[in-house]
């Protein structure tokens, strides 16, 4: 069986760095794909998904440390899904990306603060473990 993704997105907001109780480097992305077509009219029709993906371990610290909102990236990884009881009691469930690799695609979309650091090379690998 295959379980992969690819992805080319802009990321809708700041990468999310957190650790487990263990330490584990744990970034959370939100990424954004879209498509566009012409109807049968000829108008033009677009369409936006959404995509959560996280990474972890030296590639999340990494897309904690080069990314930020409104960059394009490349990605690869593998679909999970997962479920958990929430604090309201219900049983949530969510599908996200597991990153493999990453590439940070074109400019920084604006300034960074510290500015003048220049882009560290964008491709990373690595998984859970």
């Amino acid at each position: 069986m295959i379980n992969r993704v690819i992805l080319v997105g802009n990321l809708c907001r700041a990468p999310e760095l957190s650790r487990s109780t263990r330490g584990l480097a744990i970034t959370r992305l939100r990424v954004a794909t879209n498509s566009s077509w012409r109807d049968d009219q000829g108008h033009r029709m677009d369409d936006v998904q959404y995509h959560s993906a996280v990474a972890f371990g030296r590639l999340a610290e990494v897309c904690a440390d080069i990314l930020d909102s409104g960059r394009q990236v490349y990605l690869e990884g593998r679909l999970q899904t997962r479920e958990w009881d929430a604090q309201d009691g219900l049983r949530r469930t969510t599908t996200e990306i597991l990153v493999e690799r990453l590439r940070a695609l074109g400019p920084r979309p604006g300034p960074r603060p510290g500015g003048g650091v220049p882009d560290p090379p964008g491709e990373a690998g690595g998984g859970p473990g």
